[in-house]
Order: structure tokens, then sequence, then C-alpha cells
């Protein structure tokens, strides 16, 4: 008797988390990439330097995750990661100030720290340097790159996708119950709604079209 084996519906296998992260927040990156886009960031250093204080404001706000022993101990090179400095040495190089934050969204040593959503911060902030090495390429012509205005979006020694899968897997592989599940894609949600807010306050817009792809769909 032949055995058969039973059908199964492609369609009802759960995706990996990061999977359900990007489908999730789809509409949001892709309203934040557009507002970018006609900002035309790589028109000149002046609209560049925006771009950077938008960086900067963002990372600000999720700075202390980098410090958070719990998430040291569950993703790879957690510190590592870590860019604000970087970008502070960009904004010096563009000869400009820091801009104002008004109070990061994360602590170090809160007592009300929500892994779920500090997961979902991480993974938009992770992402956002995945297709940086386009960035490079556009701010290059600006006369700016990895050891000059441009040093945020440097890719890791080991390679931009090595770098992102190893952060991906350790991601996936975090046990959590549905509700915390939910909360991960509400910080994902809420990490690129910050940024949105970020780039009205510090970059100019202009009418015409821009078709520079600036930040990746991961």
């Amino acid at each position: 008797m032949n055995s058969v084996s039973p059908i199964v519906d492609e369609s009802q296998i759960e995706p990996s988390r990061t999977k359900r992260l990007k489908a999730s927040t789809r509409d949001a990156h892709g309203a934040l990439d557009s507002f970018i886009m006609t900002a035309k960031p790589f028109e000149s250093r002046e609209n560049f330097g925006k771009f950077v204080k938008t960086q900067y404001l963002f990372h600000k706000d999720l700075d202390a995750l980098f410090f958070n022993a719990t998430l040291d101990g569950l993703l790879p090179d957690l510190k590592g990661r870590r860019r604000i400095g970087l970008i502070e040495q960009d904004l010096q190089d563009l000869s400009l100030d820091a801009p104002e934050n008004q109070g990061a969204r994360f602590q170090q040593d809160d007592q009300n720290f929500d892994l779920p959503e500090a997961m979902g911060w991480l993974y938009v902030v992770e992402g956002s340097n995945l297709g940086a090495a386009f960035l490079l390429k556009d701010a290059a012509k600006l006369g700016l790159g990895e050891e000059f205005g441009a040093r945020h979006l440097a890719g890791a020694p080991e390679g931009r996708g090595l770098h992102w899968r190893t952060f991906t897997a350790a991601l996936d592989e975090i046990e959590l119950t549905e509700e915390e599940e939910r909360r991960v894609v509400s910080g994902a949600q809420d990490a690129f709604v910050a940024v949105h807010n970020y780039a009205r306050q510090m970059m100019a817009l202009n009418c015409f079209d821009h078709h520079e792809n600036i930040l990746p769909n991961v």
C-alpha cells in the first residue's frame, strides 16, 4: 500500500518573525521612503546634513538598547552595531551641530524595559543599514564616504549581508508569546513613525520628483 503524503497549505505556514515584521511595516516603510526621496538628500551637502541629523535623532532615541544586558545576551555583537558615534563624527565633518533631543525614547536601566518593543526598534535600525552601500555611492558624488561625512553608512567588516543575517537569525530564535509578538510589530511600527517625524523636522522638502531608493525594504 502506497503511503500518501499530507497536502500542506503553504499559505498557512507561519513565516519567520523577520518576514512578519517586513510585511507588517511595509506601508510605514514605503511612506517614509517616499518622504525622504522628496527631500533629495544627495542633491547637496546641505541636504545630506539634514538627513544625517534625522539619523542622529533616531539613533539617539534607541542608543540605550545597545547597553542592555538582556538584549546583549540574545543578539550577536550588539555594541558593535551601535552607530551614534559615527553619526556624531559625520555631523562634525559637515560642520553641523547635533540637533536637540527632547528625551530619548529608551533609557539605560529602565525598570519598564520591554523586550518585544526593543526588538521591533532594533529590527528597524539594523535594516536601515542593509542597503546603505547604495547610499554611499550617492554620497560619494558629494565627496563624502566611509572616512568623511558618511561614516555611519559604512558596512560591517564581514559584509552587510552576513551582518544582517546573523542579526535576524538571532531575532527569529527568541521565544515570545502571541501578545509579545504583537508588541514586537508595534515597536517596529512606532520606530518607523519616529523616523518619519524626525525627517519632517529636519529635512526640507521640494516639489520635484526624486527616484533614488533611500531605505531598503528589509
